[in-house]
């Protein structure tokens, strides 16, 4: 165990404008998939500090629960914090930590943000071992925490989005993943925030096998949904072309068709409060919207034709929709040593 007594860690997460389910397998293995998302300034955080009896305390601010075992061995997979316990056992954390998260993102909004909290885990625990993990592969290790060491099906961009920060173009081709940051000027990131509104509807009803309802009738030749995948990918390519010429516009136009051609996918997408949501932001100027992440409820995206973003967000908390006020984050994972009381301040340099 290094000397460190106490670190934290922060990861944001993300909005995505086009691509969502292409970086899913098997499309993603078999054809390759895009994607084009940002992060934004909501963050998982996560503590860690070590334990003079070399057990393992784990808890979760968000969900009041709190488990404490005296090996690895202890802690078994039951639905309560095993993000936590997984990833204690899979950096081998053996000589004991405290953990103690909690995420600005609500529960199921869509924003990947179990990804953001298994990156801010992962980074967090390679820091307080002196690991040398690089982003790249601490994304990587937070995505296996899921599929893997959790049987929880999905997909990548969440992790790598969250550990990289930034407005991002993400490709998913043989296994491997290339993470290409968009080089926008300060200007279009402006109007871009300014025109951009994200809505939690409530927590997203999808099941926990929608990606087996989409990606099992896509392996036996669905045409359809095969169709609609090829769109989106499609799409997200036609979406970086937009962000790099900087036309709103044709952003907000890429949103809707990609969110048409995602609601093919599977009945489960859309849900009565998102129509609704959507057709009075069609009367209040909305250039374009769609679900981020699966679908099924969570948060949804939506961007304003200029100076008619108040009317909209007006519209849609009418209707019970939660803003969620945001601006896009470009430091991605962050770990630092917290000044302790008995500690001099660091000196500046």
């Amino acid at each position: 165990m290094a000397s460190r007594k106490i670190a934290r860690a922060r990861a944001p997460v993300r909005v995505d404008f086009a691509g969502g389910w292409t970086d899913v397998p098997p499309f993603s293995t078999e054809v390759g998939g895009f994607v084009v998302n940002a992060c934004i300034n909501r963050y998982a955080y996560a503590t860690a500090m070590t334990t003079e009896a070399h057990n393992f305390i784990l808890e979760s601010g968000d969900y009041g629960t709190f488990i404490e075992a005296q090996t690895i061995r202890d802690m078994e997979y039951d639905g309560n914090l095993d993000l936590l316990k997984a990833a204690v056992r899979r950096l081998d954390f053996a000589d004991g930590v405290r953990l103690i998260t909690r995420s600005e993102a609500p529960p199921g909004s869509g924003t990947g943000s179990s990804a953001s909290m298994g990156v801010t885990l992962v980074g967090l625990l390679n820091h307080m071992q002196d690991g040398d993990m690089t982003r790249h592969e601490i994304a990587a290790l937070a995505n296996c925490l899921e599929i893997e060491e959790l049987a929880v099906p999905g997909g990548k961009q969440d992790q790598y989005a969250a550990a990289t920060g930034g407005v991002l173009f993400m490709q998913f081709a043989n296994g491997r993943v290339t993470v290409e940051p968009l080089s926008l000027s300060r200007s279009f990131l402006l109007d871009l925030e300014k025109h951009l509104t994200l809505v939690y509807t409530g927590k997203s009803r999808l099941s926990g096998n929608i990606i087996q309802q989409v990606m099992g009738p896509y392996a036996e030749g669905d045409r359809s949904i095969a169709e609609a995948l090829y769109n989106i990918r499609q799409c997200t390519l036609d979406m970086k072309a937009a962000f790099c010429a900087e036309d709103i516009v044709r952003i907000g136009e890429l949103m809707s068709a990609n969110w048409e051609n995602q609601k093919r996918l599977s009945p489960s997408m859309t849900t009565p409060k998102t129509e609704a949501l959507l057709r009075v932001a069609e009367d209040c100027g909305m250039l374009g919207a769609k679900a981020c992440g699966a679908g099924g409820g969570g948060c949804l995206l939506f961007l304003s034709d200029a100076d008619r973003e108040h009317v909209l967000r007006e519209a849609v908390q009418d209707l019970g929709g939660q803003i969620l006020p945001f601006n896009f984050d470009f430091g991605g994972l962050e770990v630092w040593e917290p000044r302790l009381p008995d500690q001099p301040p660091t000196p500046s340099h």
